[in-house]
């Protein structure tokens, strides 16, 4: 089989295609061919080193992707040749809160991911992908889309009528903008490009607003609530947005962590806002298996559809990362496999 991997040493430029043998499936397990991945962020900063530094070598990236199982191994009950499915980006992490273990045992590092032609998975490995989807689009929510349900469901307890605000036009912010919308929530989104944010009002974001015009976006957020603030922040910044989110929140109102691509630390961030107004900062780290089955029939019962940017050839994957890179893209960007 072909596969891609991060080889000796980290960098884009060490990013090759390489010949492995084809795995066989043993007990409890199955054979998944792949059809497509898609990328995260992550998987950017664990291809240049800076995710995990410790990470072994080489490895086979990606922690999302989608494809048919075409092989069953002995002691297999659940599933059967020809089954569409998406592969759980923290393989042991069944249901309720995880351990530490769980959480690291997660695909594209330090396990080897989805960006291989053939992938062996136990059977509790992997999750019955939504009728209504291509590959490409299912291969974007084992974490993405994921970590948007459990920042809106799991964590976020949105009710009809709250207000969230999304941040930009990440593959997490617009999932989180397609559930919030199919809970009845207001849905105030910022981006720094008109263009963009021109597309999430037509996706169904109730307020935009352009943080390159309006720098103290969190002054529009207080102007469009009536000065009450929102219910539920999406923060994919991290500590450069932190205190604009929190002074986004309404009180007693959640901020949920997902990012940090402004910055993991500051010694600027005020915590008196949140002490004195009882908002909860809440880390949000993908979700169980249950959670991924129970937010795969929403997708199908719903019609939802994930945004997908480009999908790229299995050959031009380092353009494909390059593209992330660059952060202009609007949605999710893939690569069929």
């Amino acid at each position: 089989m072909r596969a891609y991997e991060i080889q000796n040493q980290f960098g884009l430029e060490n990013l090759k295609i390489v010949e492995r043998p084809d795995p066989k499936p043993g007990h409890g397990q199955v054979l998944v061919r792949f059809r497509a991945a898609s990328l995260n962020y992550r998987d950017y900063l664990m291809a240049i080193g800076k995710y995990n530094p410790k990470q072994k070598l080489p490895l086979i990236p990606l922690s999302d992707g989608a494809g048919e199982i075409v092989e069953i191994g002995p002691g297999v009950t659940k599933w059967k040749t020809g089954d569409k499915v998406c592969a759980n980006f923290a393989q042991t992490w069944l249901d309720g809160a995880p351990d530490i273990h769980m959480l690291r045992n997660t695909l594209g590092g330090p396990l080897d991911g989805t960006l291989s032609e053939l992938r062996v998975f136990g059977e509790e490995g992997i999750v019955p992908m939504p009728e209504n989807l291509t590959f490409a689009e299912a291969s974007t929510l084992p974490c993405a889309a994921l970590t948007a349900y459990t920042a809106i469901v799991t964590h976020g307890n949105i009710q009809p009528g709250a207000t969230i605000v999304v941040q930009g036009t990440g593959g997490v912010s617009i999932f989180a903008l397609q559930f919030a919308k199919m809970f009845g929530a207001r849905v105030i989104a910022t981006s720094s490009s008109d263009e963009k944010l021109e597309k999430v009002k037509a996706l169904g974001a109730d307020e935009i607003i352009n943080y390159a015009q309006k720098p103290n976006w969190e002054k529009e957020v207080r102007r469009i609530t009536e000065m009450k603030g929102a219910d539920l922040v999406i923060e994919v910044g991290g500590a450069g947005t932190l205190q604009k989110s929190i002074s986004s929140t309404k009180p007693w109102g959640t901020i949920a962590l997902i990012g940090v691509l402004a910055g993991g630390e500051s010694d600027k961030l005020s915590l008196f806002p949140i002490l004195m107004q009882g908002i909860r900062v809440q880390g949000i780290i993908v979700g169980s298996k249950r959670n991924f089955e129970d937010m795969n029939r929403a997708v199908q019962i719903n019609g939802i559809k994930p945004v997908v940017d480009e999908v790229f050839p299995f050959e031009e994957t380092p353009k494909a990362y390059e593209t992330l890179k660059a952060g202009k893209h609007f949605g999710k960007i893939c690569i069929e496999i």
